[in-house]
């Protein structure tokens, strides 16, 4: 069973399109049919209160997945803010995410089950309901996860929701963030980090010669310099996605908590 499951939230409607834009933190106007984008939703501080993926099947339609987080929550959240839209948002039960079969970079597949895949090139992340899903096989694959944690694609636990700031998290890097398309919220701050920086945090793929718990706080000296992402228990050494203090980040091997980090990549913001 995939270690990773979300819900969906569609968007359908005349004005699905304009609504998501002026939520979300990336260019949804300019993504085509077809195809797929990073995004976030930010709180008007800047922070991620989700990193998503969006998909545009049809002109009127976009599946957006929350990489962490609670979809029922945050579809009621967006509700709130339709006001006259001719926009419907609907979540989706339980999905199960796993690899799928190669399909080019951005672009998206819908398959008869109603899964979707979102195309990476070599390889897709795909959602499936589990319900009419359970018995695949590569339902079971969490192959992405190593994948997505050496490509500096979060999936952010409870622990790191309306924590960190879009730089953080590498979010321009991905094209998530756009600041040539009017206002969403929280872009104030993040368009002063953009333009002035001062930013002191970063995403980093890590081993280490111990598995890291999820959400786990890491500290030095009883000082939190850092927050754990992800992880993927893969021989010889586990490898993780972490956040950390510009601070701490002294050498390439780090010592905390009596366990030795090695940084293996460090991504812009």
């Amino acid at each position: 069973m995939p270690s990773r499951t979300t819900r969906s939230i569609t968007l359908t409607g005349p004005d699905a399109a304009s609504f998501a834009n002026a939520q979300f933190s990336s260019d949804v106007l300019a993504l085509p049919r077809g195809r797929w984008q990073w995004s976030g939703w930010l709180d008007p501080k800047g922070r991620v209160r989700a990193l998503l993926q969006i998909a545009r099947p049809d002109d009127e339609r976009f599946v957006v997945i929350p990489r962490g987080g609670d979809g029922e929550a945050i579809a009621n959240d967006l509700r709130r803010f339709v006001f006259r839209s001719k926009v419907k948002i609907v979540v989706s039960d339980v999905l199960h995410t796993s690899d799928g079969d190669a399909l080019d970079d951005t672009h998206v597949c819908e398959d008869e089950s109603g899964a979707i895949r979102f195309g990476e090139g070599h390889a897709s992340l795909r959602f499936g309901d589990a319900k009419v899903d359970n018995a695949k096989v590569e339902s079971s694959n969490d192959a992405w996860i190593a994948r997505h944690i050496t490509n500096g694609y979060a999936w952010l636990p409870d622990g790191a929701i309306d924590a960190l700031l879009p730089p953080a998290l590498s979010m321009e890097r991905l094209g998530a963030v756009s600041f040539n398309k009017g206002c969403f919220p929280g872009q104030e701050i993040a368009a002063r980090l953009h333009y002035l920086g001062g930013h002191k945090k970063h995403l980093h793929t890590v081993t280490s010669d111990g598995t890291l718990a999820e959400g786990h706080s890491l500290r030095v000296d009883g000082n939190t310099v850092g927050i754990v992402l992800m992880c993927h228990a893969s021989a010889p050494k586990p490898i993780s996605l972490v956040v950390l203090d510009d601070a701490a980040v002294q050498a390439d091997t780090l010592e905390i908590e009596g366990m030795r980090l090695h940084i293996v990549s460090t991504f812009d913001a």
